[in-house]
């Protein structure tokens, strides 16, 4: 046995027509909009927090940072400190603290320097970039915004 089903000519069914009209939809961004979006996507580095408490170990910790890793050190602790930043103040439903908005504002500056060429002035930079890191990192540990490194 068959089923048959009956279909009208006009599949499409029209409003009744005192039913306001739905607008039509049309996409939050252009063809660039989303080749920007797109972009940011692929160049987007998780935060490894062990990478960034080995960078604060290689600049704050026992030893010195050797000449040869002192400006690609002072580029990831940037690179560390505009994430967590980043995270600090991206949620509006969770604001940050005024120690977090104090760290942010702190690190402006800093990763904005211009890295010195003195080997020792270099280092005085990681140092300073890696105690506002620091710190800004527990903060986020501590309110739970990220998770410590097992």
């Amino acid at each position: 046995m068959s089923l048959t089903v009956l279909v009208p000519e006009n599949d499409v069914v029209p409003p009744p027509a005192d039913e306001p009209r739905t607008p039509q939809w049309t996409p939050p961004l252009d063809a660039e909009g989303l080749r920007s979006v797109l972009e940011r996507i692929k160049n987007w580095k998780p935060l490894d927090v062990e990478e960034v408490f080995d960078d604060l170990d290689t600049a704050i910790g026992d030893q010195t940072p050797p000449v040869a890793v002192t400006d690609t050190l002072v580029d990831r602790l940037r690179g560390h400190l505009k994430q967590l930043s980043d995270i600090a103040v991206a949620d509006e439903q969770y604001p940050p603290t005024a120690e977090m908005l104090q760290l942010v504002a702190r690190g402006v500056p800093l990763r904005e320097e211009r890295a010195p060429a003195d080997y020792r002035q270099a280092v005085g930079l990681a140092r300073r970039l890696a105690f506002v890191t620091s710190d800004l990192v527990e903060e986020l540990i501590e309110a739970r915004y990220i998770k410590e490194s097992e």
